[in-house]
């Protein structure tokens, strides 16, 4: 494991923590390396539910380490992409918690995660074309998807910044925080969905994302491979357990 990469546990919550501050976190190929690894050991362990990845000193990622790409070197993970995450995102929830500069490649990281919750001074945008790059690493893809086109546009055109304040008036972000309290926002968000049925959470999850391409005419009968499992499942008994006995569920995963 890198020492760019600090890992942390709270209950059923996985914190990932980019440690390089003296370069705002900008992506190497070892902590792509470690991310990737460490995003396996979170898919593979049932006792973690929920992943955060934020970025110490002040800062989530101002995108690829620029020095180290002129000597060659790629922050890709051939499995998982840029970042050890950008293209194969874990099947549970993941959510960034954005202080500072969310920019390049560090705003495709977070455009990967499936929440943001963003210090009220954070500031997102993909300057790419400033340094004559293209956003490679899913954020021309799934910007469009996130933002109205038009504003999506502009920012993948100019590589102007984006406000925390208008991205949150935006629906890009799910919550504002306080400078200093996004992680602290980001927990309490991630306990929340670590409280529901994990199988349930996972599903959920796939369903939305997958949905974003399927037709109209189809779209039950492809969900119900998916959805019906859960249906049968022994947490969804216990679901309606502890709802008619008045008490807290005790989820079993299966």
């Amino acid at each position: 494991m890198s020492d760019e990469l600090r890992l942390e546990t709270r209950g059923h919550v996985r914190i990932f923590h980019l440690y390089r501050p003296q370069a705002r976190n900008a992506m190497t190929g070892s902590l792509a390396q470690a991310i990737a690894a460490a995003m396996d050991e979170f898919e593979h362990t049932d006792g973690w539910r929920v992943a955060i990845l934020t970025g110490d000193g002040g800062h989530f990622c101002a995108g690829m380490d620029l020095k180290a790409f002129t000597r060659g070197e790629r922050p890709w993970d051939p499995v998982r992409g840029f970042g050890g995450l950008t293209e194969r995102p874990p099947a549970k929830p993941v959510i960034a918690a954005v202080e500072g500069y969310a920019v390049a490649g560090g705003f495709e990281l977070a455009l990967a995660c499936d929440l943001i919750v963003a210090a009220e001074n954070a500031q997102f945008g993909l300057p790419e074309v400033r340094r004559g790059l293209v956003a490679s690493a899913g954020g021309l893809m799934r910007l469009p998807r996130r933002l109205p086109y038009f504003l999506a546009m502009e920012m993948a055109l100019t590589g102007d910044l984006l406000p925390a304040q208008r991205a949150w008036a935006q629906g890009l972000v799910n919550r504002l925080a306080p400078p200093g309290q996004a992680l602290e926002q980001a927990l309490e968000l991630a306990g929340r969905i670590a409280a529901q049925a994990p199988m349930a959470v996972r599903t959920s999850k796939q369903i939305v994302v997958r949905s974003a391409t399927w037709a109209e005419d189809d779209m039950f009968a492809r969900q119900a491979p998916l959805a019906d499992p859960i249906g049968q499942s022994e947490d969804a008994l216990e679901g309606a357990r502890a709802f008619a006995e008045k008490r807290a569920p005790v989820w079993r995963g299966c």
